[in-house]
């Protein structure tokens, strides 16, 4: 099977016949850490949607490690984080709960939890410092907190890949930090990670590979872009030109180099 994370060819998408995604090229490779940037309504979180197939293409292909997502089987491979935390039914989940559902597609139909789930769950409980709210329904934390649940469910998985829409919306900074220090760990033990953002912030330095999408096109694909007027802390360059310099390659856009 490929090792390619994801490979986007031409991928489109419409709503109602208006074009949201037009003709997307888009690989990610295992070891990157690539940032969906742009405004609002650019299409940032309907291209991550449509990589994991959660969104049909209209037209173009989109594979999962080397498959497409109708046949994709692997999902323990891919952590993903969405934007919001959705809780059904009448019966309130407690936040250990939620986390725990991150090891079901490691699970083996009706086997019982194993040690090797509950350390998993608690070492996410703690990455994120939730574990002495472990016991509280969702509900009843603070969005921000309901963020760092999701973030603990996908890394409860443990996978190879993690796709974040917009992790650190609505968070404090200090969960900011929090998260940025739990990406940097993950991204030295080889793991790959694509997210939206409006802005990086702590995040900013852990980042191979910025992927601008404007109008539902990619507009930059390489260096991720400073802001206007930003000038580079000291030795800061220096990092991305190890992490993230264009090299050649078959691929649309640039690749950065595995870190």
């Amino acid at each position: 099977m490929s090792e390619t994370a994801f490979a986007m060819t031409g991928g489109r998408v419409a709503y109602d016949g208006k074009p949201v995604l037009r003709g997307i090229d888009l690989t990610v490779c295992p070891g990157e850490v690539v940032a969906l940037l742009g405004a609002n309504g650019s299409g940032k979180s309907t291209l991550v949607r449509a990589l994991l197939g959660l969104t049909p293409l209209s037209g173009g292909t989109t594979l999962i490690y080397g498959r497409p997502p109708a046949r994709f089987r692997d999902w323990w491979r891919i952590g993903y984080v969405p934007q919001r935390l959705q809780v059904g039914g009448g019966v309130p989940a407690t936040v250990r709960e939620v986390v725990a559902s991150g090891r079901i597609a490691r699970q083996r139909r009706l086997r019982r939890t194993s040690p090797a789930d509950k350390a998993a769950v608690a070492a996410a409980l703690e990455a994120v410092r939730l574990t002495g709210r472990a016991g509280d329904p969702v509900q009843s934390l603070s969005g921000g907190q309901q963020q760092r649940v999701l973030i603990a469910r996908a890394l409860a998985g443990e996978p190879d890949t993690y796709v974040m829409d917009e992790p650190t919306a609505g968070v404090d900074a200090d969960t900011q930090h929090l998260l940025a220090d739990t990406l940097s760990e993950l991204v030295l033990a080889g793991r790959t990670v694509v997210l939206v953002a409006h802005e990086l912030g702590p995040l900013e330095p852990i980042i191979t590979r910025g992927v601008v999408i404007r109008d539902g096109r990619v507009a930059h694909d390489g260096r991720p872009p400073r802001p206007e007027g930003e000038c580079a802390r000291p030795g800061h360059e220096h990092q991305h030109r190890h992490a993230a310099e264009p090299v050649a390659g078959p691929l649309t856009g640039w690749q950065g180099e595995p870190r």
